[in-house]
């Protein structure tokens, strides 16, 4: 049944399965709001990476609003993961069953906050353009922070680099060619060891980057041509992920 499945989701007892399921779902969402998120404001909001080089650029250039907007978001990243940090390991201290509801319903709540701008965002005026990052930056942490605990940092959702960077090197090992030693060539540990791919690895990382890109491109299109109100399927998918369990019982 879909609850039974949306219920194993965020189940406290994990498998690879659920760990990918929940990742996709997620990553989907994150490059839903990444590229959505840069036709309504103009700005990628994922990566911390381009915001601290914004905030190093805007502070040579000396354009301070910028540079402590750039500074607000890294700041509301991390006040995002710390704080789904704090509720995931303060539930689980207290034996709360859905441990993960809350940071998945904090979310989705950030997600409509994003898709109320819709409204009154004027794209030219810095205050409502900064709030608006400043809001999915923080809804980013969260996320990030998130699919990390559940995964046990298996997984990341919310960019690319690292995935991009673990399928390269996966794909390096399923390329290499492991030749055989000739007669006189020296043995050691490593020489007797041989160089294998990772085949999992490499399948799940492709599949998140594959996810992302889908994400991206749905939230793009709808963006476009929906406007604001594309954000609301987003923030309706993570609430039923999280209120799932509180309608699941055993054995259905």
């Amino acid at each position: 049944m879909p609850i039974a499945y949306l219920s194993r989701l965020t189940a406290r007892f994990r498998t690879r399965e659920t760990n990918l399921h929940i990742g996709v779902v997620l990553t989907v969402v994150a490059g839903a709001l990444n590229a959505g998120g840069f036709l309504a404001i103009g700005q990628y909001t994922s990566h911390m990476t381009g915001m601290v080089s914004t905030f190093a650029d805007q502070i040579v250039l000396r354009n301070f609003a910028l540079a402590a907007v750039a500074l607000a978001s890294w700041l509301a990243f991390v006040a995002g993961a710390a704080a789904t940090a704090i509720l995931v390991n303060y539930q689980r201290r207290y034996g709360v069953t859905n441990i993960y509801a809350a940071p998945l319903l904090i979310e989705a709540m950030l997600i409509l906050v994003f898709g109320s701008f819709g409204g009154t965002l004027e794209r030219h005026e810095l205050g409502d353009v900064s709030l608006a990052v400043i809001t999915l930056c923080l809804t980013m942490g969260l996320q990030n922070a998130l699919i990390t605990k559940i995964s046990r940092a298996e997984i990341r959702t919310t960019h690319v680099t690292g995935l991009t960077t673990d399928l390269g090197i996966e794909l390096g090992k399923l390329l290499y060619w492991n030749r055989k030693r000739a007669k006189g060539d020296k043995e050691s540990a490593d020489t007797r060891i041989p160089v294998t791919a990772n085949r999992r690895k490499l399948r799940v990382h492709a599949i998140l980057i594959a996810s992302f890109v889908c994400g991206g491109v749905a939230g793009a299109l709808g963006f476009k041509h929906l406007g604001f109100v594309s954000a609301v399927p987003l923030a309706l998918a993570l609430t039923m992920i999280a209120l799932a369990p509180a309608f699941h019982k055993d054995g259905d």
